[in-house]
């Protein structure tokens, strides 16, 4: 098996905020109902959690996993441990209707940081970030491409499909240009 590689090898744009391809990193979807029996052991074999309410992620060290939508959850792990995972996943769900699929390949993953992080996504999403929680996914657009984003202490973490990872950098980058920052 060949090493994960990221989109864009890393790419970094420093302006008003910065914004970081990050990874790769390993990503599982994981389709189920909420009551199917073996879930919660399943996602908690994987990243050390709970299942997430709706629109949450919820963190364990290096691993997490956000609800997607009612029957869908995003888990994140290490690419090493990736195959591990699937089997365990397996293990647990035997007995419950599932599918578990690798999607590292087919995603890109984004940091945007600093004090202004909040103004390079304002401008991009129809989200109200202020209203935005601590430990909330939300999956909307940016312009016109499927983004799930969350923030944490230290800016926001962002996931697209790998096929627009060069549009979405391109448009962050853009956005968080100096000199078009929206307010002081």
């Amino acid at each position: 098996m060949s090493d994960p590689v990221s989109a864009l090898g890393g790419i970094t744009f420093t302006g008003f905020a910065t914004i970081r391809e990050i990874g790769p990193l390993g990503m599982i979807t994981l389709r189920a109902k909420a009551d199917a029996q073996g879930l919660q052991s399943a996602i908690n074999a994987c990243t050390g959690t709970e299942i997430p309410a709706q629109r949450q992620i919820l963190h364990d060290g290096d691993r997490a996993v956000g609800w997607m939508s009612p029957d869908e959850y995003l888990l994140f792990l290490p690419c090493a441990e990736m195959a591990e995972a699937l089997a365990m996943i397996d293990r647990h769900m035997t007995a419950s209707h599932h599918l578990a699929v690798a999607v590292s390949d087919a995603r890109s993953v984004f940091r945007i940081e600093g004090p202004k992080a909040d103004q390079v996504l304002a401008k991009v999403v129809p989200v109200d970030l202020a209203a935005l929680g601590p430990g909330e996914l939300r999956r909307t657009r940016a312009a016109q491409v499927a983004v799930a984003f969350w923030r944490d202490e230290t800016g926001f973490t962002l996931v697209c499909f790998r096929s627009v990872a060069r549009y979405v950098f391109d448009l962050l980058a853009s956005s968080a240009r100096e000199g078009s920052e929206l307010y002081g």
